[in-house]
């Protein structure tokens, strides 16, 4: 790839990653649609027991509905695969697979404590552990997209 167009590619990237990172903030600290109220005169919510909130939402899906057992489950995956996507595209540095899956873990666990600390939402292990999964499976679609694009660029 030509050098103005790595350029063009990673300037696109980082407005991009702003655009998300500024959604991020949008719907995990902002979005009353997404129960994100403030809970000032209530108690801290959180939860330090891998898979209960995942099994719960599994088990009660009738209940809480199909919805927001989605939500809840995939949602979390879904809204940090554009970090393990985007995070190799702006930086260089960043084409390791477990260096881009312990920031995805550092920024879940930044926005968890900030969740805690705030009273909007809760501190949930089972967020940081879908989390991160999602942006491991962001930086494996990268990987993939990547290995396609240099198939057909190196065919030209």
């Amino acid at each position: 790839m030509k050098t103005e167009t790595k350029k063009a590619v990673r300037l696109l990237g980082r407005i991009f990653f702003i655009i998300y990172i500024l959604a991020l903030v949008y719907f995990l600290f902002l979005s009353e649609e997404y129960g994100r109220r403030s809970m000032q005169n209530e108690d801290y919510h959180y939860n330090l027991i891998l898979f209960r909130e995942i099994r719960r939402f599994w088990v009660h899906r009738d209940k809480v509905g199909a919805v927001a057992a989605f939500l809840n489950i995939s949602g979390n995956i879904i809204g940090f695969l554009p970090f393990g996507f985007i995070l190799p595209v702006i930086h260089r540095n960043l084409k390791n697979f477990w260096l881009v899956t312990l920031l995805g873990l550092a920024l879940s666990l930044i926005v968890e404590t900030m969740q805690l600390v705030l009273k909007v939402g809760c501190f949930d292990v089972d967020d940081l552990l879908l989390n991160t999964v999602g942006a491991s499976l962001g930086y494996m679609i990268f990987l993939i997209c990547n290995r396609i694009r240099r198939f057909f660029y190196e065919k030209v």
